[in-house]
């Protein structure tokens, strides 16, 4: 395994389908696979199609292709020994060969979203029969295309054997006599289905362009997955294989296949040998027309922000009422794409970001994947993801849209914190996620001035409002003494250090925690903002809309007043919690760095300071912060092991790439004349050349030498750092 690159590549289709895999072409992992597709966007994904083992034969002389590992520990065949190069822009493609042959393969998920909007899907109908069936429409679209493209002096005969699956993507397939697999051949094209159990399976096609089928049904037992074997789960998998198909290439010939979910009207072959660049050039035009790149300047070419007009146009400027408090806001957005508009860095994470952001059926809009490959939408992290995502990038449709569909589903003052499959009810298990919706879209007025739309949620902004002053579930409640937020109850973990173990939080913090009411007093001051701000606008009851802009920024002023009792002078610090019966927890954590970075800080200028310095030498490392001071007896510096170690280590210590935006931010507050005291180049070494190529891992080891740990691509990652870039 050491001489094998195991470094991984990703690819999305804004769906929730993906496929990923490593450098070396060896999975390591249960979601390694070409095309594990959605069957109810964005969850249902399911693995149908493994890879394809391919062989080679030139002048007599066959080599094998492929890299496996199996369950004993034994490698083979070995054909990354034969691999040459591999790059993953514009699409992943590897390079094979020997001194006389030389053959490629390209991988392209086309985008599956159909529509007039960049990030939504048409409304379609949700009756029976008609839902069963719009899979197969084009406004929803899961498929992958593969490229294999042959160079050589004599004529080559290229073997590929299919690898399929009909498995949900965090389980592995075993071999039993309740799953079969049925296929029918067509011209140029297999169609294939699973009966599990007596049920069916997923129905998907593969076509190619070229080349005979040949029905060889065979099972491969018994594949190896050492990154799950790491993670203490699961690490076993049998693949069944239905036959093979066989091509003879000429020097410069090229054969495309297309694995898609879904059975054809009839099976008829439309593929061509133009159709996989058709692809790219595709998916090129349409991330430069979501980002508003000119014509020519595509993914590494440079990028621009244009107008519908085609006009380079700026930021849209911003005229915000005054702040409360005596702290300046921070400089959250500090600049637009126009500032660097020929960076291939700045477009890679563009794209990168572009892979969240998928649309949800089950709510008929936008949401964002917190992470690949095994999270869902999460609330939280989608509203600290959105300004790096949608508001930096100028998507403010998107930013809309996705304010919008988290605010539709406000209940008893709560937003979602996830989102159920089908037909349920969301999730409300967090305290902070209502927060950070109107801490979130402050900013997004605040860059638009959208004032149409402020009035439309307001009437939202004033439940959230209402349910954490009169109370609401999990005992969430302001105290009346001191205006403060708290909540009781102990069994659940509702803040975003959220582990849970045998059914206790690995980071109990009831009571008052610091960034929740950091969070609580910023909401305050919007709120008397755009009250104040409607009544003057007469949009709504003016003369109440003003009374009620008075009572919020007095509530403002208390809980300011109140916020002094997090601060611990003995260590120049804020206390993390304060519990129910009043006791303080000083441990050094980086809640207290997120709440002097919000858009209003209650928070004088030498407490930031001091709070810095502290999270400046404790937490701060090359890839974010730490989640808990090394000299605390708590702290776990590894995140490993199996998955009570990894979920106890999870917020004891480990580092959070997305808490380097809250670190930038406080920091352009407190210290807007003094140099960051970041190095970037480690995070950006990171993003272009470890883990998962043009992406960021959610976590990091928090002892040196910080190795990734986690999600190989998480959004708010991502996120932060499109958001704080600098970029020359």
């Amino acid at each position: 395994m050491d001489d094998l690159d195991t470094r991984e590549w990703l690819l999305t289709n804004g769906l929730g389908s993906f496929a990923s895999g490593t450098v070396s072409d060896i999975r390591t992992r249960t979601y390694h696979g070409w095309l594990f597709a959605s069957t109810n966007p964005p969850s249902g994904r399911t693995l149908l199609l493994s890879h394809l083992e391919a062989s080679l034969e030139v002048a007599g002389k066959a080599v094998a292709l492929g890299t496996n590992i199996w369950g004993t520990g034994e490698i083979g065949p070995t054909g990354y020994k034969l691999l040459r190069s591999f790059d993953v822009n514009p699409v992943p493609k590897w390079i094979w060969g020997e001194d006389d042959w030389q053959l490629s393969r390209q991988l392209v998920m086309p985008y599956g979203c159909g529509g007039s909007r960049e990030w939504a899907c048409p409304e379609r109908s949700r009756r029976g029969v008609e839902r069963e069936n719009d899979i197969q429409t084009s406004e929803f679209c899961h498929r992958l295309l593969i490229q294999y493209r042959y160079e050589g002096r004599e004529t080559a005969v290229l073997r590929l054997r299919l690898l399929i699956a009909d498995r949900d993507f965090h389980h592995q397939q075993t071999n039993s006599p309740d799953l079969q697999f049925s296929q029918v051949l067509g011209n140029k094209q297999i169609c294939l289905q699973a009966m599990i159990a007596g049920r069916f399976g997923t129905p998907w096609q593969l076509q190619w362009s070229q080349g005979e089928y040949q029905a060889n049904a065979v099972w491969y037992w018994h594949y190896g997955l050492p990154e799950e074997t790491q993670r203490g789960l699961g690490d076993r998998e049998d693949l069944h294989s239905p036959g093979y198909l066989t091509v003879t290439l000429q020097p410069g010939d090229a054969v495309t296949l297309e694995a898609r979910m879904g059975f054809p009207a009839e099976l008829t072959n439309s593929l061509s040998s133009d159709t996989f660049a058709e692809a790219v050039e595709a998916e090129q035009e349409r991330l430069a027309q979501v980002f508003g790149w000119g014509v020519g300047e595509k993914l590494g070419l440079g990028a621009g922000s244009r107008g519908q007009g085609g006009e380079i146009s700026p930021f849209p400027p911003a005229t915000p009422l005054a702040p409360l408090g005596e702290t300046p806001r921070p400089q959250w957005l500090p600049c637009s794409p126009t500032s660097y508009p020929s960076s291939p860095i700045w477009q890679q994470l563009l794209k990168a970001g572009d892979q969240f952001i998928v649309y949800r059926d089950s709510i008929a809009g936008p949401t964002v994947i917190a992470g690949y490959h095994w999270f869902n939408d999460w609330g939280r992290d989608t509203l600290i993801a959105l300004p790096g995502l949608a508001l930096v990038t100028q998507r403010f449709e998107l930013a809309k849209g996705l304010l919008q569909t988290f605010g539709r589903y406000c209940r008893h003052g709560l937003i979602p914190n996830a989102f159920p499959d089908i037909d349920s009810e969301p999730y409300y298990n967090s305290i902070d996620a209502a927060l950070w919706w109107i801490e979130t879209l402050g900013l997004y007025l605040e860059a638009t001035q959208d004032w149409q739309f402020l009035a439309e949620q307001f009437p939202i902004v004033q439940q959230i409002y209402k349910a954490y002053f009169g109370g609401t579930r999990y005992n969430i409640q302001v105290d009346a003494t001191d205006g403060l937020v708290g909540w009781d109850a102990r069994s659940v973990a509702l803040t975003w250090m959220d582990a849970v173990v045998e059914g206790k939080p690995v980071t109990p913090r009831p009571g008052k925690a610091v960034e929740i009411n950091a969070l609580w007093y910023s909401a305050l001051c919007w709120l008397s903002q755009w009250a104040e701000r409607l009544s003057q606008m007469n949009m709504g009851d003016s003369v109440r809309l003003a009374k009620q802009g008075r009572r919020y920024a007095q509530q403002a002023q208390q809980v300011k007043a109140s916020l002094q009792k997090f601060w611990n002078p003995q260590l120049g610090y804020l206390y993390d919690t304060i519990d129910l019966d009043d006791r303080r927890n000083a441990q050094v954590r980086p809640n207290a760095v997120i709440a002097l970075s919000l858009y209003h800080c209650g928070f004088s200028q030498k407490q930031g300071e001091q709070i810095l310095d502290l999270a400046t030498y404790r937490l701060l490392t090359p890839y974010g912060l730490r989640s808990l001071d090394p000299a605390d007896p708590e702290y776990i510096g590894k995140y490993e092991g199996n998955p009570e170690k990894r979920d106890r280590a999870y917020h004891q210590g480990t580092v959070w790439t997305w808490l380097i935006g809250p670190f930038i931010r406080a920091w352009q507050r407190f210290y807007p004349e003094q140099p960051l005291p970041f190095d970037w180049q480690p995070l950006l070494d990171h993003f272009l050349s470890d883990a998962c190529l043009g992406s960021i891992s959610e976590i990091f080891d928090g002892d040196p030498p910080h190795r990734a740990r986690g999600a190989v691509a998480q959004a708010w990652s991502v996120a932060e750092v499109i958001r704080h870039l600098p970029m020359k």
